[in-house]
Protein backbone atom coordinates (compact mmCIF):
# COMPACT_ATOMS: atom_id res chain seq x y z
CA UNK A 1 0.00 0.00 0.00
CA UNK A 2 1.18 3.47 -0.71
CA UNK A 3 2.07 6.01 2.02
CA UNK A 4 -0.98 8.48 2.75
CA UNK A 5 -1.23 11.80 1.16
CA UNK A 6 -0.91 14.78 3.33
CA UNK A 7 -4.38 15.97 4.40
CA UNK A 8 -3.69 19.34 6.29
CA UNK A 9 -7.07 19.97 7.49
CA UNK A 10 -6.84 16.33 9.41
CA UNK A 11 -3.40 17.51 10.88
CA UNK A 12 -4.78 20.93 12.02
CA UNK A 13 -7.89 19.17 13.62
CA UNK A 14 -5.19 16.69 15.45
CA UNK A 15 -3.63 19.47 16.85
CA UNK A 16 -6.85 21.50 17.54
CA UNK A 17 -7.57 17.68 19.60
CA UNK A 18 -4.44 17.64 20.65
CA UNK A 19 -4.91 21.61 22.64
CA UNK A 20 -8.07 20.89 23.89
CA UNK A 21 -6.61 17.61 25.81
CA UNK A 22 -3.90 20.28 27.03
CA UNK A 23 -6.64 22.65 28.55
CA UNK A 24 -8.42 19.73 29.63
CA UNK A 25 -5.35 18.74 31.82
CA UNK A 26 -5.08 22.18 33.14
CA UNK A 27 -8.70 22.43 34.25
CA UNK A 28 -8.37 19.28 36.00
CA UNK A 29 -5.19 20.00 37.76
CA UNK A 30 -7.27 23.20 38.86
CA UNK A 31 -9.54 20.89 40.31
CA UNK A 32 -7.27 18.62 42.49
CA UNK A 33 -5.28 21.64 43.52
CA UNK A 34 -8.74 23.63 44.67
CA UNK A 35 -9.23 19.82 46.30
CA UNK A 36 -12.77 19.94 44.17
CA UNK A 37 -12.36 16.78 42.97
CA UNK A 38 -16.00 16.02 44.81
CA UNK A 39 -17.69 19.87 44.64
CA UNK A 40 -20.18 18.20 42.58
CA UNK A 41 -21.21 15.22 43.89
CA UNK A 42 -23.28 13.30 41.43
CA UNK A 43 -22.74 11.94 37.88
CA UNK A 44 -23.48 11.76 35.28
CA UNK A 45 -25.92 14.30 36.18
CA UNK A 46 -24.85 17.61 38.02
CA UNK A 47 -26.74 18.40 41.15
CA UNK A 48 -29.42 16.23 39.64
CA UNK A 49 -29.55 18.16 35.91
CA UNK A 50 -28.42 17.49 32.77
CA UNK A 51 -24.99 18.19 33.01
CA UNK A 52 -25.13 20.40 29.81
CA UNK A 53 -28.25 22.54 31.45
CA UNK A 54 -26.79 23.12 35.04
CA UNK A 55 -28.05 26.67 36.29
CA UNK A 56 -25.60 29.52 36.72
CA UNK A 57 -26.30 30.15 39.86
CA UNK A 58 -24.32 26.51 41.50
CA UNK A 59 -21.24 27.86 39.04
CA UNK A 60 -19.80 29.18 42.35
CA UNK A 61 -16.13 27.98 44.50
CA UNK A 62 -15.07 24.74 43.51
CA UNK A 63 -18.21 23.78 41.39
CA UNK A 64 -16.84 26.14 39.00
CA UNK A 65 -13.84 24.12 38.10
CA UNK A 66 -15.39 20.85 38.25
CA UNK A 67 -18.10 21.49 36.60
CA UNK A 68 -15.95 23.39 33.60
CA UNK A 69 -13.69 20.12 33.97
CA UNK A 70 -17.06 17.99 32.82
CA UNK A 71 -17.93 19.87 29.96
CA UNK A 72 -14.34 20.72 28.82
CA UNK A 73 -14.11 16.43 28.69
CA UNK A 74 -16.92 16.57 26.89
CA UNK A 75 -16.07 18.81 24.17
CA UNK A 76 -12.71 16.73 23.88
CA UNK A 77 -14.90 13.42 23.75
CA UNK A 78 -16.37 14.93 20.70
CA UNK A 79 -13.20 15.89 19.27
CA UNK A 80 -11.77 12.48 20.04
CA UNK A 81 -14.72 11.02 18.04
CA UNK A 82 -14.49 13.07 15.06
CA UNK A 83 -10.57 12.54 14.63
CA UNK A 84 -11.20 8.45 14.88
CA UNK A 85 -13.82 9.09 12.39
CA UNK A 86 -11.78 10.67 9.78
CA UNK A 87 -8.98 8.71 10.81
CA UNK A 88 -10.98 5.92 9.75
CA UNK A 89 -12.44 6.48 6.69
CA UNK A 90 -9.56 8.82 5.15
CA UNK A 91 -6.32 6.97 6.33
CA UNK A 92 -4.86 4.44 3.93
CA UNK A 93 -2.19 3.63 6.71
CA UNK A 94 -4.25 1.01 8.73
CA UNK A 95 -2.36 1.44 11.98
CA UNK A 96 -3.34 4.66 12.07
CA UNK A 97 -6.94 3.87 11.71
CA UNK A 98 -6.58 1.97 14.83
CA UNK A 99 -4.42 4.52 16.94
CA UNK A 100 -8.39 6.58 16.03
CA UNK A 101 -9.93 3.78 17.69
CA UNK A 102 -7.71 3.50 20.48
CA UNK A 103 -8.06 7.08 21.16
CA UNK A 104 -11.45 7.31 20.84
CA UNK A 105 -11.52 4.17 23.38
CA UNK A 106 -9.00 5.83 26.02
CA UNK A 107 -11.28 9.37 26.13
CA UNK A 108 -14.41 7.24 26.99
CA UNK A 109 -12.45 5.04 29.57
CA UNK A 110 -10.98 8.44 30.71
CA UNK A 111 -14.77 10.06 31.09
CA UNK A 112 -15.95 6.48 33.30
CA UNK A 113 -13.03 6.67 35.61
CA UNK A 114 -13.53 10.22 36.75
CA UNK A 115 -17.24 9.38 36.57
CA UNK A 116 -16.71 6.44 38.97
CA UNK A 117 -13.97 8.66 40.96
CA UNK A 118 -17.26 10.50 42.31
CA UNK A 119 -19.58 7.81 42.65
CA UNK A 120 -17.81 5.76 44.85
CA UNK A 121 -15.28 8.50 46.05
CA UNK A 122 -12.35 6.55 45.16
CA UNK A 123 -8.61 8.62 45.21
CA UNK A 124 -7.05 5.51 43.91
CA UNK A 125 -9.45 5.96 40.85
CA UNK A 126 -8.15 9.24 40.74
CA UNK A 127 -4.31 8.51 40.44
CA UNK A 128 -5.74 6.15 37.39
CA UNK A 129 -7.61 8.83 36.09
CA UNK A 130 -4.52 11.10 36.62
CA UNK A 131 -2.33 8.94 34.38
CA UNK A 132 -4.38 7.92 31.71
CA UNK A 133 -4.88 11.66 30.71
CA UNK A 134 -1.53 11.98 30.50
CA UNK A 135 -1.15 9.06 28.05
CA UNK A 136 -4.05 10.18 26.07
CA UNK A 137 -2.35 13.43 25.59
CA UNK A 138 0.77 11.90 24.85
CA UNK A 139 -1.43 9.73 21.84
CA UNK A 140 -3.14 12.39 20.66
CA UNK A 141 0.20 14.42 20.20
CA UNK A 142 1.57 11.32 18.22
CA UNK A 143 -1.48 11.30 15.48
CA UNK A 144 -1.02 15.23 15.29
CA UNK A 145 3.12 14.12 14.55
CA UNK A 146 1.61 11.23 12.06
CA UNK A 147 -0.50 13.22 10.08
CA UNK A 148 1.90 16.61 10.05
CA UNK A 149 3.19 16.99 6.37
CA UNK A 150 6.78 16.66 7.76
CA UNK A 151 5.94 12.98 8.63
CA UNK A 152 4.29 12.59 5.77
CA UNK A 153 5.97 14.07 2.72
CA UNK A 154 9.54 14.87 4.04
CA UNK A 155 12.08 12.41 2.43
CA UNK A 156 16.23 12.07 3.52
CA UNK A 157 18.60 14.71 1.99
CA UNK A 158 21.07 13.53 -0.10
CA UNK A 159 23.98 14.12 1.55
CA UNK A 160 23.59 13.20 5.76
CA UNK A 161 25.38 16.32 7.40
CA UNK A 162 25.95 14.70 10.55
CA UNK A 163 22.56 13.76 11.39
CA UNK A 164 21.20 10.63 13.26
CA UNK A 165 21.60 8.72 10.44
CA UNK A 166 25.05 9.36 9.70
CA UNK A 167 25.81 8.75 13.07
CA UNK A 168 24.24 5.45 12.71
CA UNK A 169 25.61 2.70 15.33
CA UNK A 170 27.17 5.27 17.24
CA UNK A 171 25.22 7.83 18.65
CA UNK A 172 21.64 6.42 17.20
CA UNK A 173 21.17 4.06 18.80
CA UNK A 174 22.68 5.23 22.88
CA UNK A 175 20.11 8.15 21.90
CA UNK A 176 17.06 6.32 21.04
CA UNK A 177 17.61 4.17 24.56
CA UNK A 178 18.26 7.27 26.32
CA UNK A 179 15.09 8.64 25.49
CA UNK A 180 13.46 5.30 26.03
CA UNK A 181 14.72 5.16 29.25
CA UNK A 182 13.72 8.64 30.28
CA UNK A 183 10.68 8.99 28.91
CA UNK A 184 9.80 5.67 31.11
CA UNK A 185 11.39 7.55 34.14
CA UNK A 186 8.87 10.85 33.43
CA UNK A 187 5.66 8.53 32.65
CA UNK A 188 6.69 6.91 36.43
CA UNK A 189 7.40 10.30 37.85
CA UNK A 190 3.92 11.46 36.61
CA UNK A 191 2.26 8.34 38.33
CA UNK A 192 4.28 9.23 41.66
CA UNK A 193 3.26 12.83 41.45
CA UNK A 194 -0.76 11.37 41.05
CA UNK A 195 -0.43 9.08 43.91
CA UNK A 196 0.86 12.12 45.73
CA UNK A 197 -2.01 15.09 44.31
CA UNK A 198 -4.46 12.65 45.06
CA UNK A 199 -3.47 11.14 48.71
CA UNK A 200 -2.81 14.94 48.84
CA UNK A 201 1.07 14.06 49.72
CA UNK A 202 2.10 17.37 47.76
CA UNK A 203 4.02 19.21 51.17
CA UNK A 204 4.32 15.78 53.04
CA UNK A 205 7.87 17.62 52.83
CA UNK A 206 7.16 21.08 53.64
CA UNK A 207 11.14 22.03 52.84
CA UNK A 208 13.60 22.35 50.42
CA UNK A 209 16.35 21.64 49.62
CA UNK A 210 16.07 19.56 52.87
CA UNK A 211 13.77 17.69 53.74
CA UNK A 212 12.01 18.33 57.54
CA UNK A 213 15.53 19.89 58.14
CA UNK A 214 17.69 16.87 57.32
CA UNK A 215 19.12 15.31 54.09
CA UNK A 216 16.87 12.50 54.50
CA UNK A 217 13.97 13.15 57.25
CA UNK A 218 13.65 11.29 59.92
CA UNK A 219 10.45 8.68 59.65
CA UNK A 220 9.74 7.48 63.31
CA UNK A 221 6.39 7.56 64.24
CA UNK A 222 7.44 10.39 66.70
CA UNK A 223 8.69 12.01 64.28
CA UNK A 224 5.76 12.27 61.79
CA UNK A 225 3.52 13.25 64.72
CA UNK A 226 5.38 16.33 64.91
CA UNK A 227 5.58 17.06 61.27
CA UNK A 228 1.25 17.13 61.55
CA UNK A 229 1.80 19.34 64.52
CA UNK A 230 3.74 21.61 62.65
CA UNK A 231 1.62 20.85 59.06
CA UNK A 232 0.57 24.21 57.53
CA UNK A 233 -0.50 22.67 54.73
CA UNK A 234 -4.10 24.52 53.55
CA UNK A 235 -5.65 21.99 50.71
CA UNK A 236 -6.22 19.39 53.12
CA UNK A 237 -6.62 18.25 56.45
CA UNK A 238 -5.51 15.07 56.36
CA UNK A 239 -2.68 14.30 58.53
CA UNK A 240 0.79 13.08 56.73
CA UNK A 241 2.39 9.38 56.97
CA UNK A 242 5.06 7.50 56.46
CA UNK A 243 4.29 6.37 53.27
CA UNK A 244 3.46 10.25 52.03
CA UNK A 245 6.94 11.33 53.55
CA UNK A 246 8.64 8.18 51.43
CA UNK A 247 6.64 9.05 48.33
CA UNK A 248 7.55 12.49 48.30
CA UNK A 249 11.27 11.82 48.56
CA UNK A 250 10.61 9.12 46.07
CA UNK A 251 9.59 12.18 43.66
CA UNK A 252 12.61 14.42 44.18
CA UNK A 253 14.86 11.22 43.96
CA UNK A 254 13.26 10.39 40.50
CA UNK A 255 13.48 13.87 39.53
CA UNK A 256 17.35 13.98 39.73
CA UNK A 257 17.33 10.85 37.82
CA UNK A 258 15.40 12.45 35.34
CA UNK A 259 17.40 15.40 34.84
CA UNK A 260 20.66 13.31 34.57
CA UNK A 261 18.90 11.38 31.75
CA UNK A 262 17.51 14.65 29.70
CA UNK A 263 20.83 16.42 30.19
CA UNK A 264 22.38 12.95 28.76
CA UNK A 265 20.14 12.92 25.73
CA UNK A 266 21.12 16.30 25.18
CA UNK A 267 24.85 15.77 25.12
CA UNK A 268 24.21 12.82 22.65
CA UNK A 269 21.74 14.68 20.99
CA UNK A 270 24.32 18.07 20.47
CA UNK A 271 25.95 17.35 17.12
CA UNK A 272 22.61 15.32 15.64
CA UNK A 273 19.48 17.03 13.91
CA UNK A 274 17.74 16.48 16.87
CA UNK A 275 19.70 18.31 19.03
CA UNK A 276 16.98 21.39 19.26
CA UNK A 277 14.22 18.68 20.54
CA UNK A 278 17.20 17.64 23.29
CA UNK A 279 17.49 21.16 24.25
CA UNK A 280 14.34 22.10 24.25
CA UNK A 281 13.57 19.06 26.79
CA UNK A 282 16.40 19.27 28.67
CA UNK A 283 14.55 23.15 29.26
CA UNK A 284 11.11 21.65 30.12
CA UNK A 285 13.28 19.60 32.72
CA UNK A 286 14.67 22.68 34.67
CA UNK A 287 11.55 24.64 34.27
CA UNK A 288 9.78 21.75 35.91
CA UNK A 289 12.30 21.48 38.85
CA UNK A 290 11.75 24.74 38.74
CA UNK A 291 7.90 25.14 39.66
CA UNK A 292 8.32 22.10 42.05
CA UNK A 293 10.20 23.89 44.35
CA UNK A 294 8.05 26.75 43.85
CA UNK A 295 5.23 24.70 44.76
CA UNK A 296 6.59 23.94 48.12
CA UNK A 297 7.89 27.21 48.69
CA UNK A 298 4.23 28.84 47.83
CA UNK A 299 2.93 25.80 50.17
CA UNK A 300 1.48 24.57 47.11
CA UNK A 301 -0.27 27.38 45.31
CA UNK A 302 -3.00 25.91 42.71
CA UNK A 303 -1.49 27.92 39.92
CA UNK A 304 1.72 26.80 40.42
CA UNK A 305 1.22 23.30 40.92
CA UNK A 306 -1.15 23.26 37.63
CA UNK A 307 1.99 24.60 35.96
CA UNK A 308 3.88 21.91 37.62
CA UNK A 309 1.37 19.60 36.26
CA UNK A 310 1.16 20.85 32.47
CA UNK A 311 5.02 21.52 32.32
CA UNK A 312 5.44 17.40 33.14
CA UNK A 313 2.49 16.55 30.74
CA UNK A 314 4.48 18.45 28.02
CA UNK A 315 7.88 16.83 28.91
CA UNK A 316 6.46 13.19 29.16
CA UNK A 317 5.03 14.50 25.31
CA UNK A 318 8.14 15.69 23.94
CA UNK A 319 9.98 12.53 25.21
CA UNK A 320 7.36 10.23 23.55
CA UNK A 321 7.81 11.76 20.38
CA UNK A 322 11.70 12.09 20.71
CA UNK A 323 11.18 8.36 21.13
CA UNK A 324 9.11 7.78 17.68
CA UNK A 325 11.63 10.24 15.78
CA UNK A 326 14.41 8.58 16.78
CA UNK A 327 13.47 5.03 15.87
CA UNK A 328 12.46 6.44 12.86
CA UNK A 329 15.49 7.72 12.00
CA UNK A 330 17.54 4.10 12.50
CA UNK A 331 14.76 2.45 10.71
CA UNK A 332 15.39 4.64 7.86
CA UNK A 333 19.10 3.52 7.78
CA UNK A 334 17.52 0.23 7.48
CA UNK A 335 15.18 0.77 4.10
CA UNK A 336 15.69 3.06 1.41
CA UNK A 337 12.53 4.87 0.86
CA UNK A 338 9.20 4.78 2.45
CA UNK A 339 7.16 2.08 2.69
CA UNK A 340 3.67 0.85 3.88
CA UNK A 341 1.81 -0.68 6.37
CA UNK A 342 3.02 -4.03 6.90
CA UNK A 343 6.10 -2.26 7.92
CA UNK A 344 5.18 0.84 9.28
CA UNK A 345 8.08 0.55 11.71
CA UNK A 346 10.54 1.15 9.15
CA UNK A 347 9.44 4.66 8.08
CA UNK A 348 11.84 7.28 7.26
CA UNK A 349 12.08 10.75 7.99
CA UNK A 350 14.59 13.61 8.46
CA UNK A 351 15.38 16.20 10.17
CA UNK A 352 13.08 18.59 12.86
Amino acid sequence: MNQSPHNSWLHRFAVLTALATLTLLGIGGLVTSHGAGMAVPDWPTSYGYNMFALPFHFWKGGVFYEHSHRLVASGVGMLTMILAVWLWFSETRRWMRWLGVIALVAVVLQGVLGGLRVVWFKDQIGIIHATLAQLFFALVCAIALFTSRWWVERRPPARLNGGLEQAGSETGAPLRWLFLSTTILIFLQLIIAATMRHEHAGLAISDFPLAHGKLWPDMSDAAVERYNQQRMEVVSLKPITTFQIGLQMAHRIVAVMILIGVAACAWRGAKTQLRRLTFTWLGLILVQIALGVWTIWSNKAADVATAHVLVGAFSLVTGVLGCIICNARLAGNKTPHVVGDSQCSTIRTVSV
